[in-house]
């Protein structure tokens, strides 16, 4: 692998490792609670998307709404649950949207992750007809890993450090303008070698009106950032998921508003590999605890189930959910993917490698 620097090496090498990675046999059964049953099939259908691009980006709207977005300048939307319109946004043939937010079928805002000005946003307002670019990363040095929304107004971007600090962004008029809200850059300083990984676009997650947290890895530890007050004001906490190397670290963090969640992630060069891969946290975030019955492999995604308890993790490992706040697992697919979403417990799709698009047709979560 060719040397990079340690905060980027993750986000660039990435994409071409998890094509390439071939994968024989998939998740092990935990003798302490996780239930493998191969004979149930798989609870996801895959559906034609069109492309052959990396798919990372996914947000699920409601029950038939849905975007996608990916390598290539590739945006996809559904509007009826099962057919998906794929689309290039004028202009970003070379950019690779890691992330996007969906806020209705017509309203969408996509983030391509990259050095510099290859980290950029782009709005649309009628369904990818038209994209107005809102902003772009100035910073040669900066490169943003993924972004999320409270609602339509109110959002966040973050990125790797710049100036040994990690970039955060949000703002208050639906993209038009973005701002640092950060008052101690001192709170955001980085380790040596740490950076995030732009592999499924929920390394950062809100939630409630200003409740936020982002993940990091290669560097000494995996941490846990967390902000209370919309970005203004952040602690860390650091986990015993793996670091000390640009593949390894947290992945993806996902917690709800009673304060209970998981981060997840391993190695990526390991999608079968061994190792503590998923931690969760009871008070917010402040503390991380092992989950001893999780699945093993790479897990590069945990999204919540709106209307249930139910977490689902997934990755190049296959997919699992828990509805018990992981004293057990239930196997859902062997199919490597890069990013779950739900609507409901009965709606919610899968993207991932090659175009791959899954939607759920499992028993309700």
């Amino acid at each position: 692998m060719k040397s990079l620097k340690p905060t980027q090496a993750a986000q660039r090498v990435c994409p071409n490792l998890l094509k390439t990675c071939v994968l024989s046999t998939l998740l092990s059964m935990s003798a302490s609670g996780f239930a493998q049953d191969k004979q149930s099939g798989s609870a996801w259908k895959r559906i034609d998307s069109g492309v052959q691009v990396e798919l990372r980006g996914l947000s699920v709207v409601d029950a038939r709404t849905a975007w996608a977005s990916g390598a290539k300048g590739t945006v996809l939307r559904t509007v009826d649950g099962d057919t998906w319109q794929a689309m290039q946004v004028p202009g970003a043939d070379k950019l690779d949207f890691r992330d996007i937010q969906g806020f209705d079928a017509q309203t969408a805002i996509a983030m391509s992750a990259g050095p510099g000005k290859a980290s950029s946003l782009y709005k649309t307002r009628d369904g990818g007809v038209t994209w107005e670019l809102l902003k772009v990363n100035g910073d040669e040095a900066g490169f943003w890993d993924a972004m999320d929304f409270w609602d339509r107004e109110h959002g966040i971007v973050f990125g790797d450090p710049v100036d040994g600090s990690f970039q955060v962004l949000v703002t208050t008029d639906g993209g038009a303008s973005w701002n640092s809200p950060v008052l101690d850059k001192k709170q955001l300083a980085a380790l040596t070698g740490e950076g995030a990984f732009a592999a499924s676009g929920t390394c950062i997650s809100v939630t409630g009106k200003q409740d936020v947290w982002f993940v990091t890895g290669s560097a000494a530890q995996s941490r846990v950032f967390r902000s209370h007050d919309g970005g203004k004001n952040w602690q860390v906490s650091a986990t015993e998921v793996p670091a000390a190397a640009p593949p390894k670290g947290l992945f993806s963090v996902n917690i709800n508003a009673q304060g209970q969640g998981f981060a997840v992630g391993g190695d990526y060069q390991q999608a079968k590999g061994a190792g503590i891969n998923i931690v969760s946290t009871r008070d917010a975030g402040k503390t991380w605890q092992t989950v001893p019955s999780s699945p093993t492999g790479f897990m590069s995604v945990v999204s919540r189930v709106p209307g249930s308890a139910s977490f689902v993790v997934g990755g190049l490992a296959g997919s699992v959910v828990t509805k018990d706040f992981g004293k057990t697992w239930q196997w859902l697919g062997e199919t490597p993917l890069n990013a779950t979403a739900f609507a409901t417990p009965q709606h919610g799709w899968a993207v991932g490698p090659k175009g791959l698009i899954m939607k759920f047709v499992g028993d309700a979560l």
